[in-house]
């Protein structure tokens, strides 16, 4: 049964003010519902900040020494001590660390498991919320079929579907956060070219040890930003700028009252591919055909796929032949 408008919108960080910007509409029975706008919106207007409904860092993400808030998911290492970790280079000293918002003197751990939270409200909350009985739920459900059915293979992947075709990936890094917090600094132009010149080559030393996985990455499930659908011509974008799991919807154009709010599923390099190569992502990943004027205007190009695009569809046959083998 789908959520209604009012629970869409309370997890919103200002419900009235959303309330009167925007609202959620039935649009027929292939693109469901859509996001709408009640009022004028300017470019670069923030239109919402919501929270998810469930959010959670990515196993692998972890793994790799990504250290994350158990609940907001906001990063937990320092700046400097993620580029030390991320560049390789464990005596690195950046400038200007008072700019670092984390701190780790507030950090708190559950008691019981040890997961890390950035401050004891992200700990409190977690515990309100569901970490205190989680394991208590595992344990009663454990002889349930109907919880066991997500257990199985066709279960999981079931599931996966569902926060693979409605989750919002999200990123959070205590560096971007600093190097932002530099940008804003009122320097003489000769400081200001030195620590430019400084973050450029550090940036060059990460993506030599790293390459480009920079963030503590997951996933989210939000209300209200879910319901926007894809046009490869966006109104809107999502960002979370305050190194947590508060979504930001961003209008990147001007939005007239009663227009509809389109994101992209695709990134900008996906959109600059041909129509072809852009239904062929949004198909095998999202599971529909996109009809937004970008693709109608260029539904003449459907076959016409780059060389570039056929060398990555080349790599991936390989990719898949060797993984058979």
């Amino acid at each position: 049964m789908a959520a209604s408008q009012d629970v869409m919108l309370s997890f919103c960080v200002d419900t009235t003010k959303v309330c009167n910007c925007v609202e959620v509409r039935f649009i027929d029975k292939v693109k469901g519902k859509g996001l709408f706008a009640k009022k004028a919106i300017k470019k670069g207007d923030t239109i919402f900040v919501e929270r998810p409904l469930v959010s959670s860092q990515f196993l692998w993400n972890s793994q790799y020494k990504y250290k994350a808030c158990e609940y907001c998911l906001s990063a937990l290492e320092t700046a400097q001590d993620n580029a030390r970790r991320l560049s390789g280079n464990p005596g690195l000293s950046l400038p200007h660390t008072e700019l670092c918002k984390v701190r780790p003197e507030l950090h708190q751990a559950c008691p019981q498991c040890q997961v890390m939270y950035c401050s004891n409200e992200c700990r409190q909350a977690a515990a309100d919320q569901y970490h205190r009985d989680a394991w208590r739920y595992c344990m009663l459900y454990k002889g349930c079929p109907f919880t066991l059915q997500w257990f199985t293979l066709e279960g999981f992947r079931s599931l996966f579907a569902l926060v693979g075709t409605n989750g919002q990936g999200i990123g959070t890094s205590s560096l971007s956060q600093w190097v932002q917090a530099c940008d804003a600094l009122e320097l003489t132009s000769q400081q200001r070219e030195q620590l430019d010149s400084f973050i450029d080559q550090l940036y060059k030393d990460i993506e030599k040890e790293t390459g480009d996985f920079l963030n503590c990455e997951g996933s989210g499930l939000f209300l209200l930003q879910s319901s926007c659908n894809h046009s490869c011509i966006p109104k809107a974008e999502a960002s979370f700028p305050n190194n947590n799991f508060l979504l930001h919807l961003s209008a990147l154009s001007d939005i007239s009252p009663g227009e509809e709010i389109c994101i992209s599923y695709l990134d900008c390099c996906q959109r600059d591919r041909s129509c072809h190569s852009r239904q062929k992502l949004l198909r095998e990943n999202y599971l529909f055909v996109c009809s937004c004027p970008k693709c109608v205007s260029q539904m003449d190009e459907l076959d016409l796929t780059s060389s570039e695009e056929e060398e990555e569809e080349e790599e991936d046959d390989m990719e898949e032949e060797i993984t058979d083998v």
